[in-house]
């Protein structure tokens, strides 16, 4: 298996991160060893928080209930008597001016629905990780992002560059991709505490060494174009 103690080293370390990055994996079965979450959640990302401050556990679909977005996003169907939650909320969300009912067709949803989902610290995952979850501020994150577009090419150009609301078809988005941003909708940052400053890389595990191996790549890269049009400010700028 991966040495994802290094992978999260790499990520934390190049790109200047206060939280840890957090390893999704969507599997029949949970894995040995591991817990079912305590407790509830209000919404999916949640679960990213929990992982990211260092819990892994997994989640089955009935823990998602609470967020009917996340649910429909990760295609985990509401039973019959919370289904009008869904429907509820994105009315909410058209009244209040935030959606159009007709953009809900286009929101990337997960292909069929995991019996189990596990949330890790990425540096501690116990399995493979079908995607991974970074924030952090523009900046850094910048040099993800072209890691990304030098490894995958036309899959991550044709991906959407910067997804909105709901930040959890992210994952999805990512799977299909390889590769996508999103700025944290309204929702997440009160559920994740994420601050202003921050935003959502999601790479996906299938992708994540490709990405990777042009890191450090893009890194000294950067450092380079930094010095230079350092240069270039002080020689040609005159007020």
């Amino acid at each position: 298996m991966t040495n994802f103690g290094a992978v999260e080293k790499q990520i934390t370390t190049a790109c200047g991160l206060n939280r840890r990055p957090v390893a999704i994996a969507f599997r029949d079965t949970p894995p040995p060893g591991v817990a079912q979450l305590i407790g509830s959640q209000p919404s999916g990302c949640s679960f990213w928080r929990l992982a990211a401050v260092g819990q892994t556990f997994y989640t089955v679909p009935s823990d998602h209930y609470n967020c009917p977005i996340g649910s429909y996003t990760h295609n985990m169907e509401l039973p019959k008597e919370r289904e009008p939650e869904l429907r509820q909320t994105l009315t909410l969300m058209v009244n209040v001016g935030y959606l159009k009912m007709e953009e809900v067709p286009s929101i990337p949803r997960l292909a069929t629905t995991p019996a189990v989902t596990i949330y890790a610290p990425l540096g501690v995952t116990p399995v493979e990780p079908d995607a991974v979850i970074v924030w952090g501020t523009p900046g850094r994150l910048l040099l993800l992002h072209e890691a990304a577009t030098r490894a995958l090419g036309e899959r991550a150009t044709q991906a959407s560059p910067l997804l909105g609301r709901p930040t959890c078809m992210a994952i999805p988005a990512a799977l299909s991709s390889g590769f996508a941003s999103s700025l944290g909708c309204v929702g997440n940052r009160i559920y994740t505490g994420i601050s202003d400053d921050e935003f959502y890389a999601v790479i996906a595990g299938k992708d994540l060494a490709s990405v990777l191996a042009e890191l450090d790549t893009i890194t000294s890269a950067n450092t380079a174009l930094s010095e230079y049009h350092t240069e270039r400010r002080a020689s040609f700028a005159t007020a």
